[in-house]
């Protein structure tokens, strides 16, 4: 089955973002980010559950993340910078992935990445396997952003979402023992048909990210580049349009044959209409000729 292609939103002059994407490819604006980051080396603070923080960034900083799609803007009067509010999978790509901020506690203590990592997965327990399905993403140059008010863990831009839709309704199943009981997701029909029916009715693609590994301890950031991230696209089978395009093939195998068949057709009426042309043309110059011969014998028996 035929996959939807990406719905670009348009501007006010009726023409969509697709040239403007193409112009602003997503891994140029994140390598910009990237190198901008690096130079300043601004702090992300972390709230006091753990589970987010807020990044302080000047004016062109704010705009790239903006270009980017990390985060969201936070607003404040009286101050010069900027804050962006990082959800957790954001601000771990930011440093571990990118590194390109640092992340400090309430109390302005620094975090290493290995004190992040604890902290993050002890906050929340599927951290592992979500942040490995948002990276893998991200570095394919796909915009993520929350799914939850689609039913499905992230949805997947293929550009900034002022630009276009989401294409993509992304579940992570994690797989091997190492994920414990989070292994049960998606392992009986009436959970697959809900996600299946809550994508398609809202115009995206229902993929599947499996995160499985082996042997891999969980306990530290280490084990990411151990863990295997598979792709499912998952579409629901509607029979009419299944028939429908099994037969298109040979639908246009029927017009092309017909097509050729009355271009035949309309080569033989040409020829057969030059044929009586070139005919006439020579009765026609036939008589004259007879004419011709016949006006002068006249002559020549009168002058007799």
């Amino acid at each position: 089955m035929d996959l939807p292609g990406p719905r670009w939103k348009r501007g006010k002059d009726g023409k969509d973002f697709a040239a403007l994407a193409a112009a602003n490819p997503m891994s140029m604006i994140v390598a910009e980010l990237q190198a901008s980051l690096r130079d300043s080396k601004p702090v992300a603070i972390l709230s006091g559950d753990g589970k987010d923080a807020v990044l302080a960034v000047g004016a062109h900083q704010a705009a790239l993340l903006n270009r980017a799609a990390f985060g969201r803007a936070v607003q404040n009067s009286g101050d010069e910078k900027q804050w962006f509010h990082l959800g957790p999978e954001e601000m771990f790509f930011l440093c571990h992935a990118l590194r390109c901020i640092t992340v400090e506690a309430e109390n302005k203590k620094q975090m290493g990445e290995g004190e992040l990592w604890d902290l993050l997965t002890s906050t929340s327990e599927p951290f592992p396997e979500m942040y490995k399905a948002y990276e893998h993403l991200r570095l394919k140059n796909w915009v993520v952003r929350s799914g939850l008010q689609y039913g499905a863990d992230f949805v997947a831009y293929r550009h900034h979402p002022a630009l276009v839709h989401s294409e993509f309704a992304v579940i992570v199943v994690p797989e091997g023992k190492m994920f414990g009981a989070r292994c049960g997701r998606m392992k009986v029909w009436p959970d697959l048909l809900c996600a299946l029916r809550a994508s398609g009715s809202v115009a995206k693609t229902l993929l599947f990210l499996t995160i499985s590994t082996q042997n891999c301890e969980l306990r530290s950031s280490d084990c990411l580049e151990q863990l295997i991230v598979h792709e499912r696209m998952i579409n629901r089978w509607i029979p009419q349009q299944w028939r429908e395009q099994q037969d298109k093939p040979r639908r246009e195998e029927a017009n092309r044959d017909e097509q050729r068949q009355k271009q035949c057709r309309e080569k033989a009426i040409r020829e057969e209409q030059e044929d009586t042309r070139v005919g006439l043309l020579f009765s026609y110059w036939g008589v004259v000729l007879g004419f011709t011969v016949l006006s002068s014998l006249l002559v020549y028996k009168l002058k007799l």
